[in-house]
């Protein structure tokens, strides 16, 4: 029998709809934002792997990615197959909160999984060949994302212990942002790294639908509408902002001049800092972990440039660094008066938090590191990961896809 309206919170289900749909978008998002920071030859070869991800990663999420993070395994480090295919959710069947069908939440889980193996892509442009990508997409899933929803969000080990995450800061950026930098040392350099953006107009696109998607990505986290959801929502806008403008600050500082590309990479390094704590703090904490968020993701990329790795578009400088802080900054601003399904941080008197927090920050980042290394190099016996080199200088558009962004005969 099908779900009466009566006995659903219509209120937090067409918002958690609203909020699927607003994160589903932040991977087109992503798309665009790396399109127009790749090469005029390597547009539609790092797009693809964005959109890719929208169509395969469906399909294992469908199949057994939700049944693995969000079934059985309590207190361990996967759940189990008992809802392989979706098997037991029903239409009626709700979500453990009893405000929203089940099938919204994995729906809007579902986004999740989608965009955080794309962030990925951006360190490794115009050196991968696409079949060995799509085997990534699937392993570094299976190995490294459904652990850790299942360890933080679906009753694992870390939940058991303590440890907080309100959106992803470390299931998300600092898994992604740590085997991007795994993917920059394996795969190598790009032959030409002197390279400049082709659009920066299409970046400004993308990081708008991001900032965009985000309210999503951090505000429906909640899985409701309450006031921890519209505090989250302004932490999100409020860090970001605030990480914009110091970015923007400190760049024109040593630069001479304000860069639009700056501010923009700026705003995402906010965005992705605040994530962990969006739900957790109080408003006053936001501007803080934003401007921290901006002068140390900007000194972060700095670093990287001087040991010269080549994450070509600062994936782990940005989303890495940015999950790794957030979640110590979640350590320290939580507040139990919040939410009180969270805890005090240090700043409260609780100084243990702080520690998981850190650890568990600290161990997720190294295991993405080491698996995806690893995996590259199994990868490589099945499939070349790196492209040949007369396939990077002709560019991947037209030397594994056959397209181009542009028709140049007609601009």
């Amino acid at each position: 029998m099908l779900l009466e309206i009566s006995t659903i919170d219509t209120g937090s289900t067409g918002f958690m709809l609203l909020a699927c749909s607003l994160v589903m978008l932040m991977t087109p998002g992503l798309a665009f934002f790396y399109g127009g920071l790749a090469t005029k030859r390597n547009i539609l070869g790092i797009m693809i792997q964005s959109f890719a991800s929208l169509g395969w990663t469906t399909v294992l999420w469908i199949a057994f990615g939700y049944s693995l993070c969000f079934s059985g395994g309590e207190g361990g480090i996967i759940g189990n197959f008992d809802k392989f295919f979706l098997n037991g959710v029903a239409p009626d069947t709700m979500y453990s909160n009893g405000k929203i069908p089940e099938v919204v939440f994995i729906a809007y889980q579902m986004m999740f999984a989608i965009i955080t193996p794309a962030l990925i892509t951006g360190a490794f442009v115009n050196r991968v060949t696409f079949k060995s990508y799509i085997i990534f997409l699937t392993v570094w899933q299976i190995f490294v994302y459904y652990p850790f929803v299942h360890m933080i969000w679906g009753g694992g080990l870390l939940a058991q212990w303590g440890v907080l995450d309100f959106a992803g800061g470390i299931v998300v950026h600092a898994t992604a942002g740590f085997a991007a930098l795994a993917s920059v040392f394996y795969v190598g350099d790009r032959r030409v790294k002197s390279s400049v953006p082709n659009s920066i107009p299409l970046v400004a696109i993308g990081s708008g639908l991001l900032w965009f998607g985000w309210y999503g990505f951090n505000a429906g986290s909640e899985v409701a509408v309450d006031f921890i959801t519209s505090t989250a929502f302004l932490n999100t806008d409020v860090a970001a902002s605030f990480a914009t403008i110091a970015w923007v600050i400190v760049e024109w500082w040593r630069e001479r001049r304000p860069k639009l590309v700056g501010l923009l990479t700026g705003s995402i390094a906010g965005l992705a800092t605040i994530t962990p704590c969006a739900g957790f703090v109080p408003l006053w904490s936001a501007p803080i972990i934003g401007i921290v968020a901006g002068l140390v993701c900007y000194v972060a990329v700095q670093f990287k440039n001087k040991m010269k790795w080549d994450d070509a578009l600062d994936v782990w400088g940005v989303h890495g660094i940015g999950g790794v802080i957030g979640t110590i900054l979640l350590g320290v601003f939580a507040s139990s008066a919040v939410n009180s399904a969270g805890t005090d941080g240090l700043w409260f008197g609780n100084g243990t938090f702080l520690v998981k927090q850190f650890v568990a920050v600290v161990v997720a980042s190294a295991y993405a590191f080491v698996f995806t290394y690893l995996m590259l190099a199994l990868i490589n016996l099945i499939t070349p990961v790196r492209v040949s080199e007369s396939d990077e200088t002709l560019g991947l558009d037209m030397a594994l896809h056959g397209e181009k962004a542009y028709d140049e005969g007609t601009l």
